[in-house]
């Protein structure tokens, strides 16, 4: 987002826990959730002092664990008077109402792993080949984004796979979901539950649980709509990020 607004940007951020996130769930869930409420209400509360005509655009991003925090960092009540612009939430958990209230009240013939969700003027999904782009109404004051890809197993793990076939196993499958894979009792859902816990380390960028920058231009892209960039301008901007070693495996 640094680049596509050329700088001018700021960010605020706070690392709420010293564990890994999945521990960090389990150990210290409410953690979280109390950070992410003060920290918005302490951007928010200032941001809506400032002149509506002059005041920067104020946006929320997180990913994984974080994004349940973030979803619960504000009242929807409190902010539809004077809404911020809109949020990127990258790889939602299973776990996350948000998520799972678009996702099972989806448009039906949408998959679950790229949901439809009534008119698109609020919430929009995006996998690797992109998603925000598409609604039957223009997006309105309040934009919310979720970025997911089929393979992330944090995002659809569900203990229901025991003994009923998960919905994004089903035709037609996410480009990153192999055809050869079946739904078997309690099988499938040991798989899925080793994956989950390897869902960082054991995929590359671009699958599982890692998200590739790329992915993360064409989505606040999308959200930000940031002027001044050609098709071209933002290829050189992907090749930037896929040659640098630090998002490399």
């Amino acid at each position: 987002m640094e680049y596509l607004h050329r700088g001018n940007i700021a960010t605020v951020a706070v690392q709420y826990s010293y564990l890994p996130s999945k521990l960090a769930l389990i150990t210290q869930a409410s953690r979280g959730v109390e950070t992410a409420r003060a920290v918005f209400e302490e951007v928010y509360g200032y941001w809506t002092k400032l002149p509506r005509s002059t005041r920067p655009r104020l946006y929320l991003n997180a990913i994984s664990l974080g994004m349940v925090n973030s979803e619960l960092s504000f009242d929807l009540f409190d902010v539809l008077a004077d809404p911020f612009e809109g949020v990127l939430w990258a790889g939602p958990p299973f776990n996350s109402p948000t998520w799972r209230r678009a996702t099972t009240g989806r448009e039906p013939g949408s998959p679950a792993w790229l949901p439809r969700y009534r008119d698109g003027s609020v919430v929009r999904f995006a996998n690797q080949r992109g998603g925000l782009e598409v609604g039957r109404a223009p997006w309105g004051p309040l934009r919310i984004a979720f970025l997911q890809y089929g393979s992330d197993p944090i995002t659809f793990f569900s203990p229901r796979y025991f003994f009923h076939e998960p919905e994004w196993l089903r035709a037609p499958r996410a480009p990153d979901i192999s055809p050869d894979v079946r739904w078997y009792p309690v099988v499938t859902m040991v798989q899925l539950g080793a994956d989950f816990f390897q869902a960082t380390e054991a995929a590359p960028p671009g699958f599982g649980h890692d998200y590739a920058p790329a992915h993360y231009i064409d989505a606040w892209r999308a959200l930000t709509e940031p002027t001044g960039w050609t098709d071209d301008d933002l290829r050189r901007l992907k090749l930037l990020f896929a040659e640098d070693p630090e998002y490399q495996r």
